[in-house]
């Protein structure tokens, strides 16, 4: 089901969603300072394509620069984004079939509003520290 899940979210959302944060990352890493917020990006940007068997949990060793970094981010671009995954979600509970796409959009939330000092997982293990 997660297969299936995953392959209309790809051809309905996912892939845009992915080159639009997969862009932002390159913008991103232009500058030195921008880099961890790039990688950010990128990670969440492979989340995007295909959500569905994966999970976030937080990293308890991350610190104050992952704090401040989210700060950073939760300023310039995490509330935008977290705007754009809360209408999608929306428009997408509209149908019943949309319904688990509108859900995945919903879980891409947290970490799209703060995406530094968390981890991606697969649901089969949420408590992998990598």
């Amino acid at each position: 089901m997660r297969t299936v899940l995953n392959v209309i979210w790809l051809v309905l959302s996912g892939f845009w969603l992915f080159l639009a944060y997969m862009l932002a990352g390159l913008l991103l890493c232009i500058t030195i300072i921008g880099i961890p917020f790039g990688i950010a990006a990128f990670r969440i940007g492979v989340y995007a394509l295909w959500p569905f068997g994966y999970t976030t949990v937080e990293r308890h060793d991350a610190g104050a620069p992952s704090c401040v970094g989210n700060v950073l981010w939760l300023v310039l671009a995490g509330w935008w984004l977290t705007l754009g995954h809360i209408a999608t979600g929306i428009a997408l509970c509209v149908t019943i079939i949309g319904i688990p796409l509108g859900i995945a959009n919903f879980k891409l939330i947290p970490v799209s509003l703060l995406p530094l000092g968390r981890d991606i997982v697969r649901t089969n293990e949420p408590f992998a520290v990598r």
